[in-house]
């Protein structure tokens, strides 16, 4: 059975990499009794699939894990969700469970975008935002350099805006970006950009979009 796992990830855990996070949910499948499912050959893990890495401090707000588990037995009324959640750490909460294909194609193959809002801690000029947001996406292509190679970043940014005030003095902006394999678009980049320090920003990502 394969469980398709909506989840946040914040607090301490914002810290935590890719790799301790898969033997994160691990531990989370083995606390909470469920009996998880092994590969088969010479050397059997646990059949866990993250559908996309978070970058170190980024508050993950609905990460996507699958997980698959050899059937339980009769007798528990209880939901899978409510029953995993007693297995999680600090920071891990999960807000949807749903039984998914075990045989569909591969979690990372799935993920099409991502989206993400970005909080500005640092005073910042609203109508001087606009125009520079304005202008990079009338941009026809936008060259930065990621690991001594340059790419073009406008194509990856599917969306970009600055969401309405909410009462409070930070500005927000909301961004969907491209996260295909070898088709990925790094807030961080577009914060770049626009003149904006990433060290001034709180970045969550708040939604994976699958195909």
């Amino acid at each position: 059975m394969r469980l398709r796992i909506t989840f946040s990830k914040s607090g301490a855990l914002r810290y935590t990499g890719h790799l301790d996070l898969h033997s994160l949910w691990e531990r989370t499948v083995r606390r909470a009794g469920l009996p998880l499912a092994y590969t088969q050959g010479f050397h059997p893990g646990p059949k866990i699939q993250l559908a996309s890495a978070l970058p170190l401090g980024f508050i993950g707000k609905a990460e996507i894990v699958d997980v698959w588990i050899n059937e339980p037995g009769e007798g528990s009324d209880r939901s899978y969700q409510e029953i995993l959640q007693t297995g999680c750490p600090p920071g891990l909460v999960i807000s949807d469970v749903k039984v998914v294909d075990e045989h569909a194609p591969a979690l990372q193959t799935q993920v099409v975008s991502a989206q993400y809002q970005v909080t500005l801690l640092e005073p910042a000029d609203g109508a001087g935002l606009m125009k520079a947001i304005s202008t990079l996406l009338e941009t026809a292509s936008i060259n930065r350099e990621r690991r001594a190679k340059t790419y073009d970043l406008r194509p990856l940014i599917e969306s970009l805006e600055l969401l309405p005030a909410d009462g409070s003095r930070e500005l927000r902006l909301h961004l969907r970006l491209a996260a295909r394999a070898g088709a990925t678009g790094r807030p961080e980049e577009v914060l770049a950009a626009l003149g904006i320090p990433f060290e001034t920003t709180r970045i969550e990502r708040t939604g994976l979009i699958l195909n």
